[in-house]
C-alpha cells in the first residue's frame, strides 16, 4: 500500500482520506453521505476531492459497475510521516524541540504512547548533540545571540 513518493494532502482531502482508510474501498457516494454528515459538504466537494486524490496519486479507481471504488494508496502512517516532516522542515530548527514540547503537553496520549516517548527520547539524548545546527537564512542568522529569528 506504500508509494515512493510523498502526496501533499489538503486539510479538505484528509477528511476524504480518513473516510477511505476507515472503510477501504468506498465509492464517492459513500464518502459524500459521511463527510455530508460530518461536515456538511455537498456531493460536488466530494467528488472534486476525490479527483485531485486519484490525480496525486493517494486514491486508487476501480469500476464496478456503473461506479467507481476508491481506494487508498497511501498508508494513514506514510501521510502522517509525511505531514509531520513537512511542518517539522518549515520550523527554525532551534525552535523544533519547543514545538514538540508544546505538542506533547497539548495532546491527549495514553499511557502507552507517553512510555513509548520517553523510551524514544531516552535513547535519542544519548547521541543528541549539545546544540542543534542553525538553518537561518545566510546573513540572517541571530541564534549566536539567543534570538533566532529564522
Amino acid at each position: 500500500m506504500e508509494v515512493s513518493t510523498a502526496v501533499n494532502i489538503s486539510a479538505a482531502e484528509w477528511q476524504v482520506m480518513r473516510v477511505t482508510w476507515t472503510l477501504g474501498q468506498v465509492s464517492s457516494q459513500t464518502v459524500s453521505e459521511v463527510l455530508a454528515k460530518k461536515m456538511a459538504w455537498k456531493a460536488a466537494t466530494v467528488k472534486t476531492l476525490v479527483g485531485r486524490l486519484v490525480k496525486k496519486g493517494a486514491l486508487a479507481t476501480e469500476r464496478d459497475g456503473k461506479r467507481y471504488l476508491y481506494r487508498p494508496v497511501i498508508s494513514e502512517q506514510q501521510a502522517m510521516d509525511t505531514a509531520s516532516q513537512v511542518f517539522i522542515d518549515q520550523l527554525c530548527a532551534h525552535k523544533v524541540g519547543k514545538t514538540l514540547l508544546k505538542m506533547v503537553q497539548d495532546t491527549t496520549l495514553s499511557q502507552a504512547d507517553i512510555a513509548a516517548l520517553v523510551t524514544a527520547l531516552q535513547e535519542k539524548q544519548k547521541t543528541a548533540p549539545t546544540e542543534v545546527a542553525c538553518n537561518c537564512l545566510p546573513g540572517d542568522c541571530q541564534c549566536a545571540a539567543g534570538e533566532c529569528n529564522c
